[in-house]
């Protein structure tokens, strides 16, 4: 009687016990997966993901639109959304008893709004189906077999001198540089991995007077060629943070890298209001309604500590009225609305997201079956790959969707 297939899963977080999940799922329990973790403690990032409550995913089921939530790895998301979105994520959970939720920005959660419902269907899932994870597994090296002119698989070596042998080998360690110098030893190409979301530091301004501050809807981009990013934008007591912010850091992941984080940035406070369009729309209340203060509720749903702020920097008293405001005002102030020169002299933190823009070259794997093309047996999920998402659950969906091609594309070459 021939012996089950042997699947190791190096990396117990989320990827790597949804991979294991989907596996077993996939190919009816016909095989011997086990999984293997360097730390005490599986799903650590998951635990912390979301402030303890987890964002699992985003309510965005369009693969096109979902796509585009990802800076690294758009193009080759945009099949496999089609595969297993964040349809197919809902209802994995609904089928094991986890509801989950949409807030207003999209992002779900799971209803009891605690981390730790996900993370006991996950070993709960394990436990039924009898998935071990062994912990304070340091790997090692890999090496193929095929390498030394043997039949396919793998031998698999720990700290402490310890060698395993297993016919599919499936990474999900994230971002880990010791396991990408292991793979660069089996011919693969390692994107030199950088930072991505985290919070923006200015040089000392004004703005800081109105930290804790939320702008609802701004614009912005680095200078001079920066993609434009949008959102809400929160002031802090150190620069910019919120998505608007968070979104930057990850686009310009690579550009803010190099430059060191000191670039200058260009803030539209409106939204996208064109200068000239906030110009007109001054210079036609000056002459229809010339008796009003400028003092009364700001335009573009600007707070009115902000609209106040402005005002200042612009050097126009609030109090003023729309007749007294010379031309040179009206134009300062809507330069400052749509064109803010700020700049940035360091990275921040965010300390929700541990995200970084770097892995396992993308042009290495068949993301039809996440399988390496340098290496037949082994297999790719979640971040130990140069993809990432923004925030907002997408980096998790990332971690689904590719676990569960990785499961059908095993199951399609395994021999049972």
């Amino acid at each position: 009687m021939r012996k089950k297939p042997k699947i190791a899963i190096i990396g117990a977080g989320a990827s790597g016990c949804f991979t294991a999940l989907q596996i077993y799922d996939t190919l009816q329990g016909l095989c011997e997966i086990q999984i293997f973790e360097k730390s005490k403690e599986p799903l650590s990032k998951l635990r912390i993901s979301g402030g303890g409550r987890c964002n699992v995913t985003h309510n965005l089921f369009d693969p096109e639109l979902l796509s585009e939530r990802y800076p690294r790895g758009n193009k080759e998301l945009r099949w496999a959304f089609e595969s297993f979105g964040p349809s197919d994520t809902i209802e994995w959970f609904r089928k094991r008893g986890v509801a989950l939720k949409a807030e207003d920005d999209g992002r779900m959660f799971p209803t009891t709004d605690s981390s730790d419902t996900i993370i006991q269907c996950f070993l709960n899932e394990l436990k039924s189906k009898k998935i071990p994870i062994h912990f304070e597994q340091g790997l090692v090296g890999i090496y193929s077999n095929l390498q030394s002119n043997q039949t396919g698989g793998f031998r698999v070596l720990w700290e402490g001198g310890v060698e395993e042998s297993f016919d599919i080998v499936v990474l999900a360690t994230g971002s880990n540089r010791k396991i990408w110098s292991i793979l660069e030893k089996l011919g693969h190409k390692i994107i030199p991995p950088v930072p991505s979301l985290f919070t923006l530091t200015l040089e000392n301004t004004d703005l800081m007077e109105l930290t804790g501050l939320v702008v609802p809807h701004v614009e912005i981009k680095v200078l001079p060629k920066g993609k434009t990013q949008k959102g809400p934008m929160l002031i802090t007591h150190w620069g910019l943070s919120g998505p608007a912010a968070l979104r930057l850091s990850a686009w310009e992941a690579r550009t803010l890298f190099e430059a060191d984080y000191k670039v200058d940035l260009s803030i539209n406070w409106t939204g996208g209001e064109k200068t000239q369009n906030i110009e007109e729309s001054h210079l036609s209340k000056k002459e229809k309604t010339p008796a009003d203060k400028l003092s009364s509720d700001p335009e573009w749903k600007l707070p009115s500590r902000f609209w106040e702020w402005i005002l200042k920097e612009s050097k126009i008293q609030s109090n003023k009225r729309y007749s007294d405001l010379s031309k040179s005002e009206i134009r300062d102030l809507s330069l400052n609305l749509t064109q803010m020169k700020l700049q940035m002299v360091a990275k921040g933190v965010f300390k929700e997201e541990f995200v970084t823009a770097g892995g396992v070259s993308r042009k290495d794997i068949q993301f039809q079956t996440m399988e390496s093309k340098h290496c037949p047996g082994l297999y790719f999920t979640g971040e130990v790959i140069d993809v990432d998402g923004i925030t907002g659950g997408f980096n998790f969906q990332n971690a689904w969707t590719t676990a569960t091609i990785a499961a059908r594309g095993i199951r399609k070459t395994i021999v049972i």
